[in-house]
Parts: C-alpha cells; structure tokens; sequence
C-alpha cells in the first residue's frame, strides 16, 4: 500500500474521535517501541500522552506480547454471560487483591465510559432492591466541568460544557458542585481554604437533595478532560466522609488516574478513601487491549442476589467483557509493575518532571503549572495575572503541540493545556526530551 492512499483513505473513510475532518491531516503510526511511535517514513516520536493516557510500561513490552500470545493458543474469547475462563476470573482475584480493601466484586466491561456507565446503572438499580429500599434515589451529583466517557449515563454525569451541550435533551439529571480548582479559585477564596470552601458548596446540595441523590461520580485528585485540575489535598478525604453522612453512594472513576498515575496505584489511595464503586480501565490492560472492570462493595453485591423470579440480576453485558485476551494482558501488566519495581522508581520520576515544570512555570503566557504523580499540565494564558485564557478558537494548546511533533514529541492538548503523561517506564533523559521540545514549542508559538 502506498502511503498516499493510505493518507487518502484515513481522510475519507475513517471517523476520527474528537476530530474535525474537514481539517483533518492524517499522522499515521505504523509501529512503535517502547516510549516511541514510528510513523510511516520510520520517524519516531516520543510518546508524551502514553498513547491518550494507557500505556504503562512502553509499547511491545516482552512479557505483555508473550501473555497475549500465550492465551492466544488457549481461547481468544468466551462471553462473560454465564460462562467464565481461568485467565478473567484470575484477573478479578488480582484487582480485588490490589484495590482498596471493600471492593470484594468486579463486573468486567469494554472501555472507562462503559465503566462508569456500569457504577452507574449499579446504583440506581441497589437502592431499588437493598433491604431497605429508597426508590426515589433517582439522579446524581458531579463536579463541574467533569468529564466521564462518552456513552449517554457517562455524559449524564459529565460536565464539559464543549462536549456535552448538543446530548443535553438525552441526559438524566445531574446535580452539579462547583469543581475544586486549585488554579481558578472563587474570588477571596485563599488557597488554603479552598478544600474547606468547596466542601461547604458540596455539603449544601447533599443536605438538600441527599434523599434522591442515588451516588455522587468523582474523578480523584485530578479531572483529566477538564484541563488536568487538580484537587486540593484533603477533599477527596472530605467527599467520601459527606456522602457516607448523608448516605449516598461515591463512585470513584479512576479511569485515567489508576495504575500508578498519580504515583500510587490508585489514587484514592492517598487520602485512605474506599468507594463503594471503584471504575477502572485505560491502564488495566498496560495500553494494550480494551478493557474496563467496575469493583463492587458486599453491600451492593448483595442487593442484587436472590431467587430467579424475584428478577433482581443486573440486565447489563458487554460482548467482550472479560475477553481473555485483554485479562491476559492486564495480568502481565500488574506482574511488571511488581517484577520491575514501578512504583518504586516514580519518586525520581515525579522530582525531574516538577524541576522542569518550575522552570516552563517562569515562561511568559504560562499561567500556570501543575502536577500530581507523572501526570502533569502546562496551561497557557492570555493575561497570566488575571488568568484570562486564549479564545479556544485559536487553538493556541494545539499550535504548541504541533511544533513539539518537528521536535519528535507527540502531545495531545486540552484546549490552552499542553497534558503530560509518559509512560511510567519513561527513562529520565527522554522526559528531559519531552520537557524541552514543550518549553522550546511555547516559546516558538508563544512567544
């Protein structure tokens, strides 16, 4: 095939996800190793997203190519629906083993939005059927500018007004708190109030409203999609005490910050919190395979057991949830980060990232920089003292990221933010990489 047709074909045929085709310019990736993507002319790129925020060890990692290979000489695939394999229900023993300690139960699906699309149907459907039933538990609270997935109960509790105004008329109701933004805080707010403050805002709407609020969806320590905001330490702390007060459910969705993103293996971890939902996907399989799981408490667990014709079974499958394939590979990811020490080596990691970010934080137009783990964000302002933004329509987060591509670096904005999100296998001499084709790109753009 000829890369013309293939540029041809990419243009014509393929419906790109968040992407405006009329302007669309095919980049195609045509392989990859370790923290490079190798494009069709064989110029390779580093990649600063992990792939939108997946890959964990690098791409063809040894041990994850020989697990998928390996199950491929038993099965490929066998539903989930009533019949199991030895490598998925392996897989649930090992995720019940690492989480939060609570989540005894886990319902495996395709991809983070149908994750949460899960907790969600779940706990509508648990207060119907617990011991003490509360049928009027109907709608749910989130935080402003929550992103959740794509699929309609994702949407429902999501809050990018960008992405979800055209679907509103299709949405459940949603009870929205403002979102702690450590960045943009409420005026005469000061910093070290601001976890107390936006407690007292979520407080309000749960004395209100608790007795028909069925859960509350949260994305701990960072709201990915919203920019990378990141939370002020102590309020996640503070969400799971106000919603076990007023008796709602908390689904944490750590879709995008499990696995070591945060530089623990979930983030909840960091302020001793257990949900009653835990949503996982993206790194679970180490960017290899789709693959989503949704761990459940005993309580809930239990609400759904009974006799057949009482008809309390959860009606919600996937066709490839629990795919052996993808539990397979998710299998190998979780044994690397025991046999090669992940999480052990991110300190060093975590320190040469907030080095380079202090000194981009210096750059005129760079309103402010923020990190938690190996996941970081540069956001670029019109008026760095008043914060203003650059209209989205420039696409000024979009411009520094395609000079960082001349550069060999391949990034992925969220409107004036440039995301960093290496892989956790990234060796310190390519993130100096990455950091300086950002601060070289802003300056470029920019300045």
């Amino acid at each position: 095939m000829l890369k013309k047709d293939l540029q041809h074909w990419d243009r014509t045929h393929v419906w790109h996800a968040f992407t405006q085709m009329a302007e669309h310019e095919p980049f195609i990736i045509e392989r990859a190793e370790g923290c490079e993507l190798i494009d069709l002319d064989g110029r390779r790129y580093l990649d600063g997203v992990s792939s939108l925020w997946c890959n964990i060890h690098g791409h063809r990692h040894p041990k994850i190519d020989a697990a998928i290979r390996a199950q491929l000489d038993k099965v490929a695939h066998v539903t989930n629906l009533g019949s199991s394999n030895p490598t998925t229900i392996m897989l649930a023993k090992r995720l019940v083993d690492i989480a939060p300690a609570g989540l005894p139960h886990v319902f495996f699906s395709d991809d983070g939005a149908t994750a949460v699309e899960v907790a969600v149907k779940m706990a509508f459907q648990y207060w119907r059927q617990r011991e003490n039933p509360k049928p009027e538990k109907t709608c749910y609270a989130a935080l402003g500018e929550a992103y959740h997935g794509d699929t309609l109960g994702s949407v429902s509790v999501g809050g990018v007004e960008r992405f979800h105004a055209m679907f509103r008329p299709l949405l459940f109701e949603t009870l929205r708190v403002p979102a702690p933004d450590s960045y943009r805080t409420p005026s005469g707010v000061a910093s070290e109030n601001l976890c107390a403050y936006h407690l007292e805002q979520l407080e309000r709407v749960l004395a209100e409203h608790h007795r028909r609020i069925a859960a509350l969806v949260i994305e701990p320590l960072v709201q990915g999609a919203a920019g990378m905001i990141m939370h002020p330490p102590g309020y996640l702390r503070g969400v799971r005490e106000l919603t076990r007060r007023h008796d709602v459910l908390l689904i944490a969705d750590e879709v995008a910050v499990g696995f070591g993103r945060t530089g623990t293996m979930f983030a909840c971890e960091q302020e001793e919190v257990v949900p009653d939902l835990l949503c996982l996907a993206k790194g679970l399989t180490g960017g290899y395979m789709p693959m989503a799981a949704t761990l459940a408490s005993e309580e809930i667990w239990r609400a759904f057991l009974g006799a057949y014709a009482e008809s309390k079974t959860f009606f919600h499958g996937h066709t490839y949830g629990g795919n052996p394939l993808g539990a397979a590979a998710a299998l190998a990811s979780l044994d690397i980060f025991e046999e090669e020490r992940t999480l052990e080596k991110l300190p060093a990691k975590i320190a040469r990232l907030k080095e380079h970010l202090a000194r981009i934080a210096q750059m005129p137009h760079v309103g402010n920089v923020r990190q938690r783990g190996l996941i970081a964000a540069v956001e670029l302002a019109r008026d760095v003292e008043t914060k203003e933004p650059y209209p989205w329509q420039e696409q000024r987060g979009l411009r520094v990221c395609a000079h960082a591509r001349t550069l060999g670096v391949w990034l992925r904005p969220l409107g004036n933010v440039i995301v960093i999100m290496p892989p956790l296998s990234i060796e310190p001499d390519l993130l100096d990489t990455i950091m300086t084709a950002i601060e070289q790109s802003i300056a470029a753009v920019i300045d």
